[in-house]
């Protein structure tokens, strides 16, 4: 038995697990367990797993991308973006799910904290845990 105690992931650990996975699947897993530990802390605790800011996973469109996730969540507990994800932005557009019906329905349902980056996703893609 561990005398650890249960803490849900925070997106600076998401950050090092994206870092360390080997492929796109295994990041969308991770992102999935986030948002499901995300939703299972109440409204008052969820603010602090936006806090800290992630250190880079390595790739500048993860980085985007958890910078845009930390403000759409936020947004939606009522609160402002961490200071940390003012900053992160694509100069090229990037679609994670890169089909054409997955790139028209982006493109005309990504939330605002993901398309002012450049990151073009779906919302129902958000709702994977």
């Amino acid at each position: 038995m561990s005398d650890q105690a249960y803490r849900p992931m925070t997106v600076a650990d998401l950050a090092l697990y994206l870092k360390n996975a080997t492929d796109d699947a295994t990041r969308w897993r991770l992102i999935a367990e986030f948002l499901e530990e995300y939703r299972q802390e109440g409204v008052e605790g969820r603010g602090r797993l936006l806090l800290r800011e992630p250190l880079s996973s390595g790739d500048q469109r993860w980085d985007v991308l958890l910078a845009a996730l930390a403000e759409h969540l936020a947004a939606r507990d009522g609160r402002g973006a961490p200071s940390w994800a003012e900053g992160r932005c694509l100069r090229r557009f990037w679609f994670p799910f890169n089909t054409p019906a997955a790139r028209v329905d982006a493109v005309v349902h990504a939330p605002a904290a993901f398309r002012r980056r450049g990151v073009f996703i779906a919302p129902q893609e958000l709702e994977v845990a």
